[in-house]
């Protein structure tokens, strides 16, 4: 058995040699500091003294700090006897704060820069007990000579990760540093029970719907032998049969797929073509827990994509017709057009594949149609165009429910009887429709139906009225096929092409793009009034960059945050000054709060509140 001291010397002997030559000595190396060796030496790191960095934009009143510290705490009252210090660090290796026994250890830690504020990320530092556990992902013990740079090389240190345990993404690191004759094998038992300690109060502190959220997906995990997933409204869980069976892009895909139908459906069934090729079935249960959504808990089988396969209802709010109302008269179907369909059905989005598939399905058959979705989702311009690329030569005519007068459609009423060519009468925003609108409305339906022409009828609701007692409800058992278009946010593999098509529109026969930085930008924004934003956000940038390279610089401000819902206009206000003293201090956050007149936590506090995330 090799002695402590010989172990050291060896070590010792053996990073000489790696230093001088590059020669990894295998023997009485571990094979976790040898690659850490390599790493650090390939990331350009000096061997003498650390070159270190200092974060003044730390987030130090965070969930992991609040749970973190009544931890830190005790341990410090159970190791007072000990010289040691205790520091805890968020997921970028930048320490949150650091706690010692002994004002001995603080006083040479401190001549190591080993305090708050500092970046111990092992690209920076070396072999450490704080980055080398952000690299390998486990808990470490750096001792002695094990360090990469020679000035720690007279501490041991023992680390540990702290991981969301319904996320399980590493939050941060909790470190244990002493000088290395004063190093025991107990050290490393106490950081890991530290971090299991830490773990627990975050599983605590998340919310009620996020334990739901988990615990079921627990249950489903342990009953399936499939690929489970669970998606809530911030997190994501896969088992390892769904990571093995799914790509990144097929993860995001079933992702917002499964925000999409968690809204509409208490045990949602469905078919996916996914992007990789494949196709699965899922079956899902959407948890809820009072009257909030958690999130949808799905199994993934995996199965053979068939021939062809039929339009899905997504929707069940349309009523049958009742005793007296006719159906349409479905006769010779129309021929597919010859061609392509229109540009704007063209989507990677299963949703929104199966919202195109509905609607051409029911515009073929003459069914009266209703078609769903937020407001500029993209409802009127979807239904128009596929359409006229099922009827190249028809016609489309449209009307604005809220306009509609007794007597709106006397000329429309003739001009069925007498239609020539494919016509669609489309009604805009049916759910504005005022109650004198609605038997009129009905009878024009009643009268299309029966008409002897090739006439459809489709009108458009917006999702948040479906549910309530506005008058035209009266008017779903007219309706025979719904169809829902779901929001932008929810179609993430679309907007490339779609901010292609918009700028094609906006800006004809010039020559504009748009770098790979703005469109990350625009695909993590939720875009809560949908389509019509982003135009309005592209018009913007066409105003500032007419023709050439279009940069973040040239988005309006609120492209920067994730915010969920709609603000106010004094909270966008508020949010603009942030973003714009943020970019004024070139992404210095107490600089920019010192500009706003703030205080950093009402600063930081800002930034979660408006979802800021970058500048």
């Amino acid at each position: 058995m090799i002695e402590p001291a010989d172990r050291r010397l060896r070590i010792a002997a053996a990073r000489a040699a790696f230093l001088d030559a590059g020669i990894r000595v295998a023997d009485g190396v571990p094979d976790m500091i040898a690659a850490s060796w390599e790493r650090s030496a390939s990331a350009g790191v000096g061997n003498t003294s650390p070159s270190l960095r200092h974060y003044d934009d730390l987030d130090v009143q965070s969930r992991l700090v609040r749970c973190a510290q009544p931890v830190i705490d005790r341990l410090t009252e159970e190791t007072a006897d000990l010289a040691l210090s205790i520091a805890l660090t968020d997921s970028r290796a930048r320490i949150l704060s650091r706690t010692d026994t002994a004002r001995t250890i603080g006083v040479l830690l401190d001549s190591v820069s080993l305090s708050s504020g500092f970046g111990y990320a092992e690209t920076e530092v070396g072999t450490n007990g704080i980055g080398t556990v952000l690299e390998s992902g486990g808990s470490v013990h750096i001792h002695g000579p094990e360090h990469f740079v020679d000035a720690l090389q007279q501490f041991s240190c023992f680390g540990a990760p702290i991981r969301d345990p319904i996320t399980g993404r590493i939050e941060g690191v909790v470190d244990l540093s002493c000088l290395a004759e004063h190093s025991s094998p107990l050290m490393h038992s106490l950081v890991r029970s530290a971090a299991r300690k830490i773990e627990r109060g975050l599983l605590v502190d998340h919310s009620p719907c996020q334990q739901a959220l988990f615990d079921a997906y627990l249950k489903t995990d342990a009953r399936s032998r499939e690929s489970v997933m669970a998606v809530g409204d911030s997190i994501v869980m896969m088992n390892s049969q769904a990571q093995a069976l799914l790509t990144a892009t097929d993860q995001a895909i079933l992702q917002e797929h499964a925000r999409f139908l968690v809204a509409r459906h208490d045990a949602p069934e469905d078919r996916v073509e996914l992007p990789s090729g494949i196709v699965v079935r899922i079956r899902g249960t959407r948890i809820v827990v009072g009257a909030a959504i958690a999130g949808l808990v799905f199994v993934i089988c995996r199965t053979e994509p068939s021939r062809k396969t039929a339009p899905q209802k997504l929707d069940d709010v349309v009523l049958p017709p009742p005793m007296g109302i006719p159906r349409p008269r479905i006769g010779d179907r129309p021929s597919p057009a010859i061609g392509h369909r229109a540009p704007i059905a063209d989507g990677q989005t299963p949703s929104w594949r199966v919202a195109v598939d509905g609607i051409e399905s029911a515009l073929r058959g003459q069914e009266t149609l209703l078609v769903r979705g937020e407001s500029g989702a993209g409802k009127f311009t979807l239904v128009t165009e596929l359409f006229h690329s099922l009827h190249w030569g028809g016609r489309s005519v449209s009307f604005d429910a809220a306009f509609i007068a007794s007597t709106t459609y006397d000329d429309a009423e003739e001009a069925l009887r007498v239609a020539a060519v494919p016509t669609l009468y489309l009604v805009r925003n049916v759910d504005e429709l005022a109650a004198e609108g609605v038997e009129r409305l009905g009878n024009f339906i009643l009268t299309a139906v029966e008409a002897e022409a090739p006439v459809n009828v489709a009108a458009t609701v917006s999702d948040v009225s479906v549910d309530s007692e506005l008058p035209f409800r009266e008017l779903l058992p007219y309706f025979q096929t719904a169809v829902t278009v779901p929001p932008l946010r929810q179609r993430s593999a679309d907007i490339g092409s779609l901010v292609v098509r918009l700028l094609t529109e906006l800006a004809p026969q010039r020559d504009v793009r748009i770098t790979d930085e703005a469109m990350r930008l625009i695909c993590r924004y939720s875009w809560p009034r949908n389509v019509r934003m982003l135009e309005e956000a592209l018009r913007h940038a066409l105003h500032k960059k007419p023709v050439g390279l279009i940069d973040v610089t040239d988005l309006p401000g609120y492209c920067y945050t994730t915010a969920r819902r709609a603000l106010s206009p004094l909270e966008q206000a508020d949010r603009d000054a942030v973003i714009a003293a943020l970019k004024e201090a070139g992404g210095n956050r107490v600089h920019a709060a010192k500009a706003l007149g703030l205080a950093r936590s009402s600063l930081y506090r800002r930034l979660t509140q408006y979802g800021i995330t970058t500048v």
